[in-house]
């Protein structure tokens, strides 16, 4: 059995008041954000506030905005001062993830902050981008180290404002989701088994009142989900299959919104087994599914007023004496007949029978998630990730969702002539070309076969998973990308997905 985590370790409290000498001593660290340009007057009546002014205009005579000092009381209290100044929502997160690193240095368990000088917009965007960089700091991925080191971490984080009070809660339902989409995603794979994923899922929903329900191989196989089987045939253990996830406000509601995810725990590539390097992360190519469950608990937690399913395609593709293999012809869910091109094309196969039986159940829109292909990387690199709708209205949202969020998205084009290259002599449709040219917009062509035209659809192709070094406010390789846009498009931008699909109507 997995040992789950606290997933939300950080406390966060808020005031809207000029700290006091006491309030700055109970912190182990204190953190002065002031708009660019105004340090000296914005930081007067702060203890010690002519003294961080002169050191923040002496760190940006040589090119920095940030200083450091020490307070005059019995605990020193760390103390840092940063400017800041009213940029995009990525940059202000990458701002906030730099100045959580600098504050952090100090091992505090408690860290005030102070914004000060700023205007309202600007001085919202810099809090929630520091809330969102404190939730991804305090969180540790697992270790399985056999020494146990008991390193501080930091547990509250005090916000002092001059204008509104965020809305906490929202900011820590979103973290919740980004924290469990990195967490899973970190487990290795002998470790995230599919019976032990299933498991810790299960787990997971059942205090949110989450209804949990599993097709096992027997089940899909009464269905004719042959292309999701395809892939599993190969596994060592028959315990692959699809978890499909409720989330009901009212129980006589069917679902607003479906949540789809590619959850291949270890990828060799089957039979067109991959390279060393090419094999070696594979166990992150359950991000997909990750993403998935993680923006379902987010919008849990912040009891939305619609019906939520996910849906998590659960396998390995191992090479195995009974493996699927090019050429094979496999019927899916829907009925059309696959040729199989390439093995290691896995991916699209499980999504599309697990996006055609979500479409069953009639959500007025399906968002799906998988780190599908390596020609999204190339196209956007892993700082975008690539988007891909049955509805043209939905790239202009998407790309605005992705800048409002930080989480930031490219559509690409989705033309029917590109079908082309995946006419096939012997079957509806091939799986993939065999050439490599273009290949995240044919996968996206293929899986819009499995997407009746009637439902809005959006694919995002998780090219910005993983980012050496971190992503924004990331300080993680593995990003968790995915939670914040789709609870920006959903909640921010539109009142639920019934908005949203009736935009994209229009």
């Amino acid at each position: 059995m997995i040992e789950l985590t606290d997933f939300s370790p950080l406390a966060t409290t808020q005031s809207v008041s000029t700290p006091s000498r006491s309030s700055i001593d109970r912190c182990d660290h204190f953190l002065i954000a002031v708009a660019k340009g105004s340090a000296s007057k914005a930081l007067d009546k702060l203890p010690q506030g002519k003294q961080l002014a002169e050191l923040l205009a002496r760190a940006r005579k040589h090119g920095g905005d940030v200083a450091h000092s020490r307070g005059a009381n019995a605990r020193s209290t760390g103390l840092t001062v940063a400017s800041f100044s009213k940029s995009s929502a990525f940059a202000a997160l990458t701002w906030a993830g730099k100045i959580m690193r600098e504050c952090l240095r100090d091992k505090p368990g408690t860290l005030g902050v102070y914004l000060v000088g700023l205007d309202a917009a600007a001085e919202q965007l810099a809090a929630n981008s520091l809330v969102a960089a404190a939730h991804a700091a305090a969180f540790s991925l697992p270790t399985f180290k056999s020494t146990k080191i008991s390193s501080p971490r930091l547990r509250m984080l005090r916000l002092h404002l001059t204008h509104a009070r965020l809305d906490l809660d929202a900011g820590r339902a979103q973290a919740l989701g980004n924290n469990v989409a990195r967490w899973f995603t970190a487990l290795p794979p002998n470790v995230l088994t599919a019976a032990g994923y299933r498991d810790a899922v299960e787990r997971l929903a059942a205090p949110r009142d989450i209804r949990c329900r599993f097709l096992g191989e027997a089940a899909l196989e009464k269905l004719g989900a042959g292309a999701f089987l395809a892939v599993a045939r190969g596994n060592a253990t028959r315990d692959a299959g699809i978890l499909h996830l409720k989330y009901r406000p009212r129980r006589d509601s069917g679902p607003a919104l479906a949540l789809v995810g590619k959850g291949v725990l270890f990828d060799t590539g089957g039979t067109n087994l991959k390279s060393f390097h090419g094999m070696l992360d594979m166990h992150t190519d359950m991000q997909g599914s990750a993403v998935a469950l993680g923006t379902l608990l987010a919008l849990a937690e912040m009891r939305v007023p619609y019906g939520i399913d996910a849906w998590l395609a659960i396998s390995e593709n191992r090479m195995a004496a009974n493996s699927y293999t090019s050429q094979d012809l496999v019927r899916a869910v829907n009925g059309t007949t696959i040729q199989v091109i390439h093995t290691d094309a896995e991916g699209r196969m499980v999504l599309a029978d697990t996006l055609a039986l979500a479409a069953r159940e009639a959500p007025r829109l399906i968002v799906d998630y998988a780190t599908l292909t390596s020609a999204c990387v190339t196209a956007v690199t892993e700082r975008y990730s690539g988007a891909f709708s049955n509805r043209p209205a939905a790239n202009q949202l998407l790309v605005d969702a992705g800048a409002a969020s930080g989480e930031r998205i490219w559509p690409f084009p989705m033309d029917e002539d590109f079908d082309e290259l995946l006419k096939s002599d012997v079957a509806d449709i091939k799986q993939c070309s065999a050439e490599n040219a273009g290949d995240h917009i044919l996968a996206a062509r293929f899986l819009n076969r499995f997407v009746p035209p009637a439902i809005p659809w959006i694919h995002v192709d998780l090219s910005a998973g993983q980012h050496k070094g971190g992503l924004a406010h990331i300080p993680t390789e593995i990003t968790g990308f995915g939670v914040r846009l789709t609870i920006e498009l959903l909640q921010r931008q539109f009142a639920g997905p019934d908005d949203l699909a009736k935009r994209l109507a229009a």
